[in-house]
């Protein structure tokens, strides 16, 4: 049991360590934020995957009703892309590109159309 626990910690922190370095370029106060949020990205991955595991419907003869876990993980997808949403906001701004070539792309659509 101790090593799985080992397995998913140095799982974690590799896929912190990746992250980071995806934000290694990254100054000033928005450093100070992007740290944080890996941290829980990371955190809020691991909670996704377990809880993707436990039965997401209760089923009674009165109907289907979602489970704690299934609300549980709405909740948590919702706040993990909140916290992807963010981050690649940041990477946007950093790197200097005002607008992803799928985003031009759909504006010039946008206009012809």
């Amino acid at each position: 049991m101790a090593e799985i626990k080992t397995k998913k910690i140095n799982i974690a922190k590799d896929r912190a360590e990746v992250l980071r370095d995806l934000f290694k370029d990254v100054e000033g106060g928005a450093r100070d934020v992007v740290d944080p949020l890996i941290d829980d990205m990371v955190f809020i991955e691991g909670r996704l995957e377990e809880l993707r595991k436990l039965p997401q419907l209760r089923i009674s003869p009165k109907g289907q009703k979602a489970t704690p876990a299934a609300k549980q993980y709405r909740e948590l997808l919702q706040q993990y892309t909140n916290i992807i949403k963010v981050l690649t906001g940041i990477l946007r701004k950093d790197s200097g590109e005002e607008e992803s070539p799928l985003r031009a792309y759909l504006n010039a659509r946008a206009r012809h159309a």
